[in-house]
């Protein structure tokens, strides 16, 4: 079975606030788990981590599903594993990331946004060399079958912003996504914002009728945490 089928801007003063509030409930039931030479946590909080799988190359890569319960901002924590030590399969500096989001919240969402960071409370910036595959990007690299458009703002973050599309609460949604980083760190970070259904009335372009709910889709069922 295919596993890619089915079976934030965000301020640092906003971001520390967020940290210090979130940590104490979110320290007892974080959960991590390792795909390949990578694990992935929900340490931070704003979401549950469920499964894990995969190696994070292009024709296998890490599926991971996860459960959004409000429409705040969720960050996803990624540490990649010494490869010597464990004797793992070397994947490079490219992970190929394929997300499932299932929406736990009791609202539309009519977009999402993710951002990568090397320091959770600074933005990624064209030095650190972490991005969304940004000097070889291709077609495939970044897709999602909730939305139609993405839009890929490298500068002065490495973020893409999904539209076209809409998640009901209780769907899901698949976000395929390639890293790339020439000059790897031990621990980067993911970050994910929902945007409202509201944000259309500011103006934010969003296509309804673009895409279907996805109501039907499901994500698949591997390596769940229970």
């Amino acid at each position: 079975m295919d596993k890619d089928k089915p079976p934030i801007g965000v301020t640092f003063l906003a971001l520390a606030v967020w940290l210090v509030a979130a940590a104490p409930a979110t320290v007892a039931v974080a959960i991590e788990l390792q795909a390949g030479a990578y694990s992935f946590s929900d340490e931070l909080g704003g979401f549950r981590l469920i499964s894990a799988s995969g190696t994070g190359t292009t024709d296998d890569p890490v599926v991971i599903v996860e459960e959004i319960p409000s429409v705040d901002l969720a960050i996803l924590v990624i540490r990649r594993y010494d490869v010597d030590a464990l004797g793992l399969r070397p994947v490079g500096n490219r992970l190929t990331l394929v997300k499932w989001v299932v929406n736990r919240s009791a609202r539309v969402w009519a977009g999402f946004e993710v951002e990568l960071r090397e320091i959770v409370t600074e933005p990624s910036t064209r030095g650190d060399g972490l991005s969304f595959n940004q000097a070889g990007v291709q077609p495939g690299d970044i897709e999602s079958n909730a939305f139609t458009r993405n839009d890929r703002r490298f500068e002065p973050a490495d973020r893409i912003v999904f539209t076209g599309g809409w998640v009901d609460p209780g769907a899901s949604a698949r976000f395929r996504l390639t890293i790339t980083d020439p000059t790897p760190v031990p621990v980067f970070y993911l970050l994910q914002d929902p945007n409202l259904l509201s944000a259309e009335r500011r103006g934010a372009g969003h296509d309804l009728a673009a895409a279907g709910s996805g109501a039907a889709l499901k994500p698949p069922r591997s390596h769940t945490h229970q």
